[in-house]
């Protein structure tokens, strides 16, 4: 891969730490009830249901480390386990109405948090910022990642 312009790089550079910061500030600092990486994991079962092999590989984490997870949110009554009909070594997970409750929490405190933050700021601010959300998603989506 080509080296990018160094005004390039620096963008890359301030925008990669600025969000880092943001998220890492969201997920330990906005009164949140569940610990992040569970938090992930209800989010991505909120959609649709999937394997431990799917949650493993879009969590970019081991397969005993993901069964781990599950089995504690199994036992906290936010995930139900379903054998796959046609293979009996799958097992689908899905959300259960109170791990549906706790990701809506979750997403409500967070918002909360960062539309605290948006608050002082200019309307022109915010509309810049509107804009830049939909650039990052851009961005994010033309590599091919599963995003959110």
């Amino acid at each position: 891969m080509p080296d990018a312009d160094p005004l390039t790089a620096a963008l890359a550079h301030d925008l990669r730490i600025a969000c880092m910061r943001v998220a890492r500030k969201v997920r330990f600092d906005a009164d949140n009830t569940i610990a992040p990486h569970r938090f992930s994991v209800l989010v991505r079962l909120h959609d649709r249901p999937r394997t431990l092999g799917e949650l493993a590989a879009i969590e970019q984490v081991s397969a005993p480390s993901i069964s781990r997870t599950v089995a504690q949110l199994h036992e906290q009554g936010y995930v139900d386990r379903a054998p796959d009909p046609d293979d009996g070594r799958l097992v689908h997970l899905s959300l259960t109405d109170a791990g549906r409750e706790v990701v809506d929490r979750e997403r409500a405190l967070r918002d909360a948090w960062m539309a605290a933050r948006l608050e002082g700021l200019s309307e022109g601010d915010r509309e810049l910022l509107r804009k830049a959300a939909v650039l990052i998603e851009q961005v994010l989506d033309a590599d091919g990642r599963e995003s959110r």
